[in-house]
């Protein structure tokens, strides 16, 4: 389809740590347009009102404004479900940053509404959009690594380790099994995409430093229907480090990422290997993987282009958080099905 050259226009619901980096990101995009934030706190109404945006104080102003296309929500986890549900019935495209909801039935019901609405959902998983993760994906599809074996994966940093004991990322029941809804779940969607549905899961947390309810670390093993197993870590409170490993039976593949993705700079390694031949290492500057992913949504949205996530794999993930959540409380192994 041609592409529509006018600004698609949006609004940011809440202007924390990654509301304030969607506004700043999008400051000065050709095609997508923030026409302003909502945000209760007034405190932060003059920081939204010097980047010359508009600012509602509740999500009902901004779905009256015909201007807004659609709705980037950035607001703690346990609102997402009726933000998600209040935008599809106001006839908005909402794209939802992770993780659309808690529990399966919670994103089932997200899915139904923007189904019924006929609207487009995102989500806030961008690192499908980074080069190395989209060929390494293409590299699993053709078969190169011949036949999958297993994957390691890690997302750890200490990004969130100064916020205070009663924040709601420190709560079990707002962000469940350490780090999973901050980091984690990152690394379970790119599974998802590689391997499809995910069959079993077992995890367990602990609490190393931070002394949070939720606890620290997290780390879970996985088991695919297509056969292939995976295990992946989160920490909350350690240098940054990201890692992305699949091994198969002619071909291994590690990826390695310098930098966060809020965080310009910085070199993504590509590490091969190959029985009787010496490593390869291929290296990929940083890209901006956070706005290709609004872009790929406000595409998908005017009927431009598909999105890179289906519906059923952003779903899927949510089951997937659900069953970690589970394991985790007696680290018992958690079937899909019961899910």
């Amino acid at each position: 389809m041609t592409q529509n050259n006018s600004p698609f226009s949006v609004a940011i619901a809440g202007f924390g740590w990654w509301g304030k980096h969607m506004a700043t990101r999008l400051a000065d995009h050709p095609l997508i347009r923030v026409v302003g934030v909502v945000e209760p706190m007034e405190a932060n109404h003059a920081a939204i009102a010097k980047m010359g945006l508009t600012v509602w104080t509740d999500l009902s102003q901004a779905l009256a404004t015909d201007a807004v296309d659609a709705v980037i929500l950035t607001t703690p986890n346990l609102l997402h479900e009726e933000q998600v549900i209040q935008c599809a019935q106001a006839g908005k495209h909402v794209f939802c940053e992770k993780p659309l909801g808690l529990t399966a039935g919670s994103a089932r019901r997200s899915v139904a509404a923007v189904k019924a609405a006929g609207v487009q959902l995102g989500i806030g998983h961008e690192r499908r959009f980074e080069p190395a993760m989209m060929a390494l994906k293409a590299d699993i599809a053709s078969g190169t690594l011949g036949t999958i074996m297993h994957s390691e994966a890690a997302f750890s940093h200490d990004k969130l380790s100064g916020v205070p004991k009663n924040d709601w990322r420190t709560q079990k029941a707002v962000a469940p099994a350490a780090g999973m809804t901050a980091m984690g779940i990152h690394l379970t969607d790119l599974l998802i995409w590689f391997y499809g549905p995910v069959k079993t899961v077992q995890a367990m947390t602990a609490d190393r430093s931070l002394g949070w309810e939720t606890g620290d670390v997290v780390t879970v093993q996985l088991g695919f229907e297509a056969g292939m197993t995976a295990t992946l870590s989160a920490v909350l409170k350690t240098p940054h480090f990201i890692r992305m490993h699949s091994f198969g039976t002619e071909k291994w593949v590690q990826v390695l990422n310098d930098s966060h993705p809020d965080t310009p700079g910085g070199i993504v390694r590509v590490l091969t290997a190959q029985t009787g031949h010496p490593t390869e290492l291929k290296e990929h500057p940083w890209v901006d993987s956070v706005t290709k992913n609004l872009e790929s949504f406000a595409a998908a949205a005017r009927g431009e282009a598909p999105y890179l996530f289906t519906i059923e794999e952003i779903l899927h993930n949510i089951e997937v958080l659900e069953a970690i959540t589970l394991s985790a409380e007696d680290r018992r192994t958690v079937s899909l099905d019961q899910v």
